[in-house]
């Protein structure tokens, strides 16, 4: 029984200090600007995402795209030089009144993936 409980606690520490591992193993957004859903009175012209690891800068992208689906930013985005590698940002062109979808993946630089998007408006 003793050898049971010991293997028990064994366990139980081995498990309590791999979690803080598993939970830092991707890079998941911080904030963004345009925040997410924000109403702006002025059209942005850049969309900016903080993580909070560092990304392969190979590997991720940045998509706006308005109500229709067409992309309204330049190119797949770029993970900014001088922020530790954890700004993904990208220009957009004149965005006219209306709702717009951002589109984001990331590769960690421990090579795990994450993705997603949200939306922000542009006017009323």
């Amino acid at each position: 029984m003793h050898t049971t409980r010991k293997r028990i606690i064994h366990l139980s520490l081995l498990v309590a200090l791999g979690l803080p591992l598993v939970a830092s193993a991707h890079a998941f957004p911080e904030r963004s600007r345009p925040r997410v859903g924000a109403t702006l009175k002025a059209a942005p012209h850049q969309v900016r995402i903080w993580f909070d690891a560092g990304l392969e800068p190979l590997f991720c992208s940045l998509i706006v795209k308005n109500a229709a689906g067409q992309v309204m930013s330049h190119g797949r985005g770029v993970v900014a030089s001088g922020t530790h590698d954890r700004l993904l940002e990208t220009t957009v062109n004149t965005l006219p009144p209306g709702k717009y979808r951002v589109y984001w993946s990331v590769i960690a630089v421990d090579g795990h993936h994450t993705e997603g998007h949200y939306m922000f408006r542009v006017g009323h």
